[in-house]
């Protein structure tokens, strides 16, 4: 390449210096490749991509998907943006009315009526809605809501990272059917990676960053049926640590670590619990033999004297992490999910190619399948928190933060409550336009009601083997449900706000259901303006990658992207892969 490409003469005009100047992330990747030169663009630019015409849903496959999402986000201008670092945080649940009420509650927690609240990510300058639905399931699961944030495509229900022409459960199909991930690109490519979240670190949110398999459920080889091994499928755990793509994960945070130890090791934290694994193998040493300067911790003060400039390993729980409401009371200490945030982005930061890094408040659903909004809102506040550390120590001029939900739920915001009325609360004011502010609103059959309510779950009011009719408590569990005999229960004397309150189902259920409307979108940093409209949730990962200049010609190089320079093909997941022994 002749310098005098990348270093004009001062004599040159500014309309040539700009454009120089703007390509030169893209020129520099150039210098080393043969192949995919296109130039990137240089002002919000909007590319249009051609995209098959297909009888939908039977014309729809992994490679339409991933064309498709490529063509919404270049529309877009996404191809404008020159981020170094990618942080996708998820609200796991966090539906637009979970968003609202949580909004509303930390107003009010800190003396103020709490509707004029904002959320971190609701002071960004991008907005969007994200369409959810899996290819084979109007309202979605985690599973393929996250395979299509972290693939670009979308996928069924329950796998993870596959191609939606695997079905659910078959080994040998889903193994020719992995689609690389975002996180695997980028390890593969040089950059940092993360992945932080309060779920355990095998579940289906963050399982899909770094495994490609046909159930969410194959977290340890315990949960793998034989046909699945005689496939030759291996659990998500070892696909996390054993990852042929660079080294894996560098920083990996949360809960469960049960599936990382065999069953003759006892958890450090509880003595009464073990590993899960019935291979005897500990992942957590493999994983230290892949970061030879790598810490484990295993509690927050080991957290806290980490080295800071050294991968990272910390499993907080053998299970789920805490809800943020129980965190301090966990005897050995679990840091927050802010806490974890900023630990994994100091030591990404250190990768001079940048970082790929996920953030997820994974319990906010845990809460909401348990009827429980007190919880739901709490963990969304803590995401919030954690937002608003990513955005301290970040420069919006070189870091894209992009904030979404997998999915939503049933949770509803109701009735016609006075400004400043509890969140959690019973709803003062009235059932319609003209009711009294001092007073409780009533049902039509005379009974106060609360704003918060489920449309179906576990606080359904009817007796079941657990609790009586009535008003019910959060419990690990229920069974043996029947119908109300007394109707709604009064609720004047009833404390809605109490943490361990269920707010009304209408229908029962032992776990409420996810909800099938859209999510919102917010974003930040180079690449933000993209994010607009109504977007298929798959989008997002092309939102990301299209405002990444170097992952964009890692592709381009690899013959993946079109003569514009958008990465347009369905890239072999194989071509990326640096086999490691096993």
């Amino acid at each position: 390449m002749k310098t005098h490409i990348l270093m004009p003469e001062p004599s040159m005009t500014r309309q040539i210096l700009r454009p120089a100047l703007a390509a030169l992330p893209a020129l520099l990747l150039v210098a080393c490749a043969t192949a995919g030169k296109a130039p990137a663009p240089t002002a919000a630019t909007s590319i249009q991509v051609d995209v098959p015409l297909i009888e939908r849903p039977g014309g729809e496959s992994a490679a339409w998907w991933f064309r498709n999402g490529a063509a919404q986000a270049a529309e877009r201008g996404a191809m404008s943006g020159r981020a170094k670092n990618l942080i996708l945080v998820v609200g796991d649940g966090m539906s637009l009315p979970t968003v609202a009420a949580a909004r509303v509650l930390e107003g009010q927690r800190e003396g103020r009526s709490g509707e004029e609240q904002k959320l971190a990510w609701e002071a960004f300058p991008a907005t969007a809605l994200s369409r959810t639905y899996n290819t084979n399931a109007q309202t979605p699961d985690s599973a393929g809501t996250m395979s299509a944030m972290a693939t670009g495509v979308k996928t069924r229900l329950g796998v993870l990272s596959i191609g939606q022409q695997a079905p659910r459960g078959n080994c040998a199909a889903a193994r020719d059917a992995r689609v690389m991930s975002l996180w695997e690109l980028a390890a593969a490519s040089g950059m940092a990676t993360g992945v932080v979240t309060t779920t355990r670190v095998t579940h289906a949110t963050p399982g899909a960053t770094f495994s490609h398999s046909a159930d969410r459920n194959w977290e340890n080889d315990s949960n793998l049926p034989a046909q699945a091994r005689a496939d030759g499928c291996i659990d998500i755990a070892r696909q996390i640590i054993e990852s042929d793509h660079g080294t894996g994960p560098d920083v990996l945070m949360g809960g469960g670590r049960k599936s990382f130890f065999g069953t003759d090791v006892r958890d450090p934290e509880y003595d009464g619990k073990v590993g899960e694994r019935l291979d005897g193998r500990d992942l957590v040493a493999e994983w230290k033999d892949r970061h030879p300067t790598g810490s484990y911790v295993w509690n927050k003060a080991q957290l806290d004297a980490a080295p800071a400039d050294a991968p990272l390993l910390g499993l907080f729980e053998p299970d789920h992490m805490h809800y943020e409401h129980d965190r301090r009371k966990d005897g050995a200490g679990e840091p927050s999910l802010a806490e974890m945030a900023r630990a994994a982005i100091t030591r990404l930061s250190r990768n001079p190619n940048g970082y790929v890094l996920l953030i997820e408040g994974g319990r906010i659903d845990h809460a909401h399948h348990g009827g429980n909004a007190f919880r739901a809102l709490t963990d969304t506040i803590a995401l919030s928190d954690a937002v608003r550390a990513a955005v301290d120590i970040t420069n919006p001029d070189d870091t894209l933060i992009l904030v979404t939900a997998d999915h939503a739920h049933t949770m509803t915001f109701v009735g016609y409550p006075v400004r400043g009325n509890p969140i959690l609360g019973k709803v003062k004011g009235g059932s319609g336009e003209d009711g009294n502010p001092a007073q409780y609103a009533r049902d039509a059959t005379g009974l106060p009601y609360t704003t918060l309510s489920y449309a179906n779950g576990p606080g359904y009011v009817g007796a079941n083997d657990q609790q009586p009719e009535g008003p019910k408590r959060a419990r690990s569990d229920s069974s043996g449900w029947r119908q109300a005999t007394h109707g709604r229960p009064d609720l004047t004397d009833v404390d809605t706000e109490h943490p361990d309150y269920l707010q009304e189902s209408t229908l029962p259920l032992r776990s409420e259901t996810h909800g099938g409307d859209d999510v919102g979108l917010w974003a930040r940093g180079p690449g933000s303006a993209a994010v607009r409209g109504s977007v298929e949730q798959n989008t997002i990962f092309h939102f990301l990658l299209q405002a990444n200049p170097r992952l964009r010609q890692v592709l381009c190089n690899a013959g993946y992207c079109n003569a514009q320079g958008v990465p347009v093909d369905l890239p072999d997941h194989g071509k990326f892969e640096a086999p490691q022994p096993r």
